[in-house]
């Protein structure tokens, strides 16, 4: 099904890039339900989370209640713990499917190109073409591979226009994973502020070795995802600024009693 979409838009647009682009916004069109819940439940739970710290200070001897009364609260905001989850477990088959699609996807031409990236190749193998090595298999070029080529033609670095703009792909999708993170963390939470910074990093080595028309799709995701959760919190935040009128004509006979 992705094949056949992804052609479509291939020949509509003649750029694999834009297709892929295209596809992504249809996704996350699609995932836009689930995605949208998960960041509105999010932000419940960090506005719970001063609660949560005086329950786990009362009841920090017994676990027990501290979870039945974490749990009551919950179900009393209506917030599903488990919901950040979802997305993220949607998307990963999507994810999944569409390397295997493009894994096998075969480009004519120069339609591997797009804004300087190379679509079928990963920051590994571009530099490894840079550095002067003859690349048959992009996927299975490992760091040895590259550190091999690096030591005998250091001068293969200056060759930027191969590897540099899958290298800024990568880049950005880390940027965008670290400020997703940030967006996302809790604060106070030494855990989550650690993670913050994990993702990113542990994110960015995965990624070297995956085609660059992934990491489009990854990016352009990320990047949408970003937007949309930055929409939401500021939804949020003006909900939580709105003082409750309490009235929205005062009583005509409070005068008059203020002045008894």
């Amino acid at each position: 099904m992705l094949v056949v979409v992804l052609n479509t838009f291939y020949n509509f647009t003649g750029s694999y890039g834009v297709a892929i682009i295209l596809l992504t916004l249809i996704i996350r069109a699609l995932l836009h339900p689930l995605s949208h819940k998960q960041m509105v439940s999010m932000q419940k739970m960090q506005k719970l989370q001063p609660r949560i710290k005086t329950l786990q200070e009362k009841y920090k001897n017994d676990k027990e209640t501290l979870n039945r009364e974490i749990m009551s609260m919950y179900k009393e905001n209506k917030v599903n713990p488990a919901a950040g989850c979802l997305p993220l477990l949607v998307q990963l088959p999507i994810l999944i499917l569409l390397f295997r699609v493009l894994l096998k996807l075969e480009y004519p031409g120069m339609s591997n190109m797009f804004l300087g990236i190379q679509l079928n190749g990963t920051v590994l193998s571009t530099l490894a073409v840079a550095l002067g090595q003859t690349v048959t298999d992009s996927v299975h070029v490992g760091f040895g591979s590259v550190f091999s080529a690096l030591s005998s033609n250091t001068a293969g670095l200056l060759n930027f226009g191969v590897y540099m703009p899958n290298l800024i792909l990568l880049v950005v999708i880390s940027a965008l994973t670290w400020l997703q993170q940030k967006m996302s963390t809790t604060g106070g939470n030494p855990q989550m502020a650690m993670m913050s910074w994990f993702m990113p990093l542990f994110l960015t080595f995965i990624c070297l070795s995956l085609q660059a028309g992934v990491l489009l799709y990854w990016g352009t995701s990320s990047l949408i995802g970003v937007a949309q959760q930055w929409w939401v919190m500021r939804k949020t935040k003006m909900e939580m600024a709105e003082k409750p009128q309490l009235y929205k004509d005062k009583p005509a006979g409070t005068q008059a009693n203020k002045q008894k």
